[in-house]
């Protein structure tokens, strides 16, 4: 049957409640909540800067370069992967050179096997044949130009082979801001990310990617932008001949990208200014973006402005900007678990405005099985308020026990005792971990309350036990009675341990309350052992007593420990 079927809903004409349910993992539901959160920025501090906005929970994935807030853009391209892999220079498109050597054998009508050095005029020359011009020409080619050459001569009878034995390496200058300039060697037809990575690589801080030449004979002949590279794979092919210099002209201007991105990384700009619409096919920002914010200098001054993401087009970066991508529309949907005695799904996707009992209208449980009226929620807000309020409790605890004042060396011992004491105490109180629990029921009804992210709505199974827990000799679950008290409960879980409070005990329902119950008469914070009648489900926790021998520190620890009672349900001794 539904939950609450007083609570009737359309989805049609009402703001979109019930949007889809699913059995998610856990574990994933969290993740994706813990995703969203990290893609959120909050940008008002951000603008204000002068200075570099630093986004850490993007930004710690990438190791930067030292001296280097954000790593440029295609940083990693020299780190590995670039050797030669044909030092032999059997890539068919290798162009031959003078000083390669040349296989040539001929059998049948004549007979020939020798091996031939390219001279200084490009030719290798065949006995009876005569010069045969092959510089210049790829190694896919050679065995082609020779034949047609010996076929002129000898059109019959005669078979011909011939190969490319070794390649003659040539020398390459690289300079500018790379990080080992010098001479390095290699094939003719290595590719210029070859030699680049012989050097070092690109200096990140002052090299550029986008402007690289070759000179001969102090003329460019050939220039280079590795962007094409790294976004679409184009490197164009180019000979290198002896004494050429790569130069790597000095990094351009340049934007950083932080925020949702895919790559927040920074980017040099052709221009000294550029078009946003430039940047965005670089960064890709993800598809959550909605806004932008961009920090930077102008002549007139210090700049700012937070723009959507659909005017970020046309906008103007300048060299130097910090270009921020954020999400900033808060969502529009919101998951809620479900937890304890139900039917059906364990997770919901509803509207942001959803309240409990119009959610609950579609949550199927067994009526035999499901205490209904005791249902309470898991928040993780209130979860993290009540951690803050333990750690100030805490944290007031250090001050009074560190500040305390000792009127003689014994009194002075004494507080260096009770100090080590109460660290460990604090120690264990800090792994505590609140439940957050925000009670619902009261007067036979359930509180209809907005739900939030990540809220685990909790509905209790009915019980006949009663569980006695804490400084207890026998921690157990008893059948409820109707004629037990509390104390015949605690008897009959073995009695007090001796580190228990005889005074007072929680008792913690069903419906996720808390109650403090005085056990020897007098007046308690709910009742008294005479008046507190125990109900099916109801848990009974012992709270510890604190030590005399911590005088100085015995309310603030009682405080805690029943502040640690009700926020996480253990007591801690």
């Amino acid at each position: 049957m539904r939950l609450l079927k007083a609570f009737l809903f359309s989805v049609s004409t009402f703001c979109p409640l019930l949007i889809f349910a699913q059995n998610y993992d856990e574990a994933q539901l969290a993740d994706d909540a813990k995703t969203a959160v990290n893609k959120q920025v909050d940008v008002s501090d951000y603008i204000q800067r002068e200075s570099k906005f630093s986004t850490p929970q993007l930004n710690a994935q990438n190791e930067q370069p030292e001296g280097i807030s954000i790593k440029p853009f295609g940083a990693n391209l020299f780190e590995s992967g670039l050797n030669s892999a044909r030092s032999d220079g059997l890539n068919p498109d290798y162009v031959i050179v003078p000083g390669d050597k040349i296989a040539v054998q001929l059998w049948g009508a004549t007979e020939l096997a020798n091996v031939f050095t390219v001279d200084n005029q490009g030719n290798i020359f065949i006995p009876q044949v005569g010069p045969i011009h092959v510089s210049g020409i790829s190694a896919s080619q050679l065995n082609n130009t020779v034949s047609q050459k010996v076929k002129a001569i000898y059109p019959n009878n005669v078979s011909i082979y011939v190969n490319l034995l070794s390649a003659t390496p040539v020398n390459v200058y690289v300079t500018g801001p790379v990080l080992k300039p010098g001479q390095y060697a290699g094939l003719a037809n290595e590719s210029l990310l070859y030699y680049l990575k012989q050097a070092g690589g690109i200096d990140p801080l002052r090299g550029s990617y986008r402007r690289i030449f070759v000179k001969r004979n102090e003329q460019v002949v050939a220039n280079f932008d590795l962007y094409q590279f790294l976004r679409a794979g184009n490197l164009a092919a180019f000979n290198f001949k002896d004494g050429d210099v790569i130069l790597v002209g000095q990094q351009g201007a340049t934007v950083t990208v932080e925020g949702a991105a895919r790559y927040p990384l920074t980017f040099e700009l052709t221009q000294q200014h550029s078009k946003g619409s430039d940047l965005i096919k670089f960064a890709r920002p993800l598809s959550k973006t909605s806004h932008v914010a961009i920090n930077g200098n102008r002549a007139e001054g210090p700049f700012s402005d937070y723009i959507p993401i659909a005017d970020f087009d046309d906008f103007i970066i300048s060299d130097g900007d910090t270009v921020l991508f954020n999400d900033d529309l808060r969502p529009q949907v919101i998951s809620v678990k479900i937890s304890g005695s139900y039917l059906g799904p364990s997770f919901y996707a509803v509207g942001k405005n959803t309240k409990l009992k119009e959610l609950l209208d579609y949550v199927e449980v067994d009526p035999n099985l499901a205490d209904v009226r005791s249902i309470y929620i898991k928040r993780e807000s209130v979860a993290q308020q009540q951690k803050e309020l333990l750690e100030m409790s805490l944290q007031r605890l250090e001050r009074s026990v560190f500040t305390a004042p000792a009127a003689s060396d014994g009194e002075s011992r004494i507080r260096a005792q009770e100090a080590e004491l109460v660290m460990k105490f604090v120690e264990h109180a800090r792994q505590i971990k609140p439940l957050g629990k925000v009670v619902l029921s009261g007067n036979n009804d359930v509180a209809n309350i907005n739900l939030e992210q990540g809220d685990e709505i909790v509905i209790p199974q009915y019980s006949d036990l009663v569980q006695i827990a804490g400084e207890v000799l026998l921690p157990q679950a008893i059948v409820y009675d109707k004629n037990y008290s509390v104390l015949d409960y605690i008897n009959w879980s073995g009695g007090y341990s001796e580190r228990a409070n005889t005074e007072k005990v929680a008792i913690i329902h069903a419906n996720g309350l808390t109650t403090f119950v005085t056990i020897n008469g007098g007046s308690g914070w709910f009742g008294s052992n005479n008046d507190y009648i125990i109900q099916p489900g109801d848990k009974i926790l012992v709270i510890p007593r604190v030590d005399t021998k911590m005088l100085q520190a015995v309310k603030d620890i009682t405080q805690i420990i029943y502040q640690i009672a009700v926020a996480a349900n253990v007591a801690i001794k």
